[in-house]
């Protein structure tokens, strides 16, 4: 292929969408290829999903686009011009930019003055009344209208990730990457940002890229898709000629040994699995009147009420931050409860070590790392945590007994191979293992044995697409034995696949109950979004 090399002092002051190439474009860390010769065209004007395992390349890729990462080989072109893109000042100046999964907002700035940083060229005298005229002749070209005085942080998450967006129209560009747009957005926000998305790139102002886990996404609003797996470009076509299960296996691939069943099953939104019967028995988990403050000393859960039976799966569902966080440690013993009562199998249940293993409770929390683990302390270290001082593990006598370190180190081998947790050995690290064969680890822990009440938050959360399925698998099967399980989840497409039952949590409060089976999106985001403060008024 012939290109031309554009000097970094010469770039091209183009408008409108551009055409995206990557050729043979490969990405070395030492002796790790995290992109392996990866070409893909983006047509100008579309919207083209790039989907992939973690660890598949997707971030190393739109970092090299975006300048943050040179690549060790290979080319990247625009309309068909070969590039370098040495840094984001010239990505910036070539057109391109880019939207983060996190938050970049500057949170003691308003909007208007977080609009004009991300120009990056302010004037040491800012002329606001000009500014504030600009800005919002600019706001009337878009769909989303802010307060041009608020702060991020009186601000809800859909309108932060709105405003992140608004940052990159302002600068007009001619490539607009997305990282995970939606991860905090209620369905009808979500639908309404990539619905506008798209029109900006149909209308031909601009090309978009989005990196997304959600097949729904990538059905309703893009054009064309590739998929990455092990750095390599395994996967490419128009949306309308393919399918979930189509995109997840190319995704997924050929299984690897003892990976069978996970690698065949279809993917989490395009499955419906039958719940069983719940029992009509006392609930296993019955919490009444429960508060408990936040971070800040104010209650982050007011008066929260909820059950759930035996057999059941109760899904949890809302944007982040109205309380699930501070609702799970309360029932895990990492946060004080200030009032209300929390029962396990009929009986008042205080969160205890005891308590769990007597009333057989587990958890998977989010971020187990951080929440359920151990850094320093081995894999089969952290896999005994919950039973290390009981047989077999130790000796029967109550003080002065011996551990069994062998027993630990035999079990967690078992556990290992069981779970088929990716490690260098039980007496590695758990540091050292990845997201996804950490919460493999916990897996095992959590999951031994029987179990009545299992309380998972967000635990497929940053995980790739073999380990959700797997995990979802193992948490139906809890249900299938007759276990409790409390699903909170900021996924709704997780929530509707798994739960027989989803309860919406706002500010703090139920406020809203629905069957899974029949459940109705948009009202679910309704009531995620706020709408029982609308019924409120309307009654008062």
């Amino acid at each position: 292929m012939t290109t031309s090399v554009a000097p970094i002092g010469a770039l091209p002051a183009g408008t409108g969408a551009l055409a995206l190439d990557t050729y043979q474009m490969s990405m070395r860390f030492g002796s790790f290829t995290a992109l392996d010769q990866v070409s893909m065209k983006v047509e100008p004007g579309t919207v083209h999903a790039l989907l992939g395992e973690n660890g598949a390349g997707k971030s190393t890729l739109v970092k090299c686009v975006a300048g943050f990462q040179r690549p060790s080989a290979g080319s990247i072109l625009i309309d068909g011009r070969e590039h370098e893109i040495a840094n984001p000042v010239v990505a910036r100046a070539l057109g391109i930019g880019m939207v983060y999964q996190h938050f970049t907002l500057a949170p003691g700035m308003t909007v208007a003055e977080n609009l004009l940083l991300a120009g990056g060229q302010v004037p040491s005298v800012i002329n606001w009344q000009r500014e504030r005229a600009r800005l919002e002749a600019f706001l009337a070209t878009t769909p989303f209208q802010l307060d041009l005085d608020a702060t991020p942080a009186a601000l809800a998450a859909g309108e932060k990730q709105k405003l992140e967006l608004l940052k990159q129209l302002y600068l007009k560009p001619r490539l607009l990457i997305l990282d995970e747009p939606t991860s905090v957005l209620t369905p009808q926000e979500a639908d309404e940002v990539l619905g506008h998305v798209r029109e900006f790139a149909r209308s031909g102002r601009c090309t978009v890229l989005i990196i997304t886990h959600k097949f729904r996404e990538v059905m309703a609003y893009a054009d064309n898709v590739t998929v990455l797996r092990r750095g390599k470009a395994v996967h490419h076509g128009r949306v309308a000629d393919n399918d979930p299960q189509a995109l997840a296996h190319a995704m997924v691939g050929a299984a690897e040994p003892g990976e069978e069943a996970v690698a065949a099953s279809p993917p989490a939104d395009a499955v419906q699995t039958a719940p069983a019967a719940p029992s009509a028995a006392l609930p296993s988990l019955n919490v009444s009147g429960l508060q408990v403050l936040g971070d800040r000393g104010t209650l982050a859960v007011r008066d929260l009420n909820l059950h759930v039976r035996a057999g059941e799966i109760l899904g949890v569902a809302g944007v982040s931050g109205n309380g699930q966080r501070e609702l799970v440690e309360a029932l895990v013993g990492q946060r004080p409860r200030v009032q209300g009562k929390v029962e396990v199998m009929g009986e008042a249940y205080g969160a205890s070590r005891g308590e769990n293993r007597r009333l057989r409770l587990r958890s998977l929390p989010e971020e187990p790392l951080r929440n359920a683990c151990v850094g320093d302390l081995s894999v089969a270290e952290n896999m005994a945590l919950r039973d290390f001082d009981q047989p077999p593990l130790a000796s029967s006598r109550l003080s002065g007994g011996w551990l069994h370190f062998g027993a630990w180190r035999a079990r967690a081998r078992e556990w290992i191979a069981d779970y088929g947790v990716k490690t260098q050995g039980e007496n590695a690290p758990i540091r050292s293992l990845s997201g996804g064969n950490v919460q493999r680890a916990v897996l095992a822990r959590e999951l031994a044995g029987d179990i009545n009440v299992l309380i998972a938050a967000n635990p497929v959360f940053g995980l790739d697409f073999a380990a959700v399925r797997e995990i979802h698998d193992r948490i139906l099967r809890v249900r299938q034995q007759g276990g409790a399980v409390l699903l909170i989840s900021e996924d709704l497409d997780e929530l509707l696949e798994l739960a027989d039952r989803i309860v919406v949590m706002s500010e703090g409060r139920i406020v809203h109950e629905t069957p899974a089976a029949g459940a109705e999106r948009h009202v679910i985001g309704a009531f995620m979004g706020g709408a029982h403060h609308a019924a409120e008024e309307t009654v008062a």
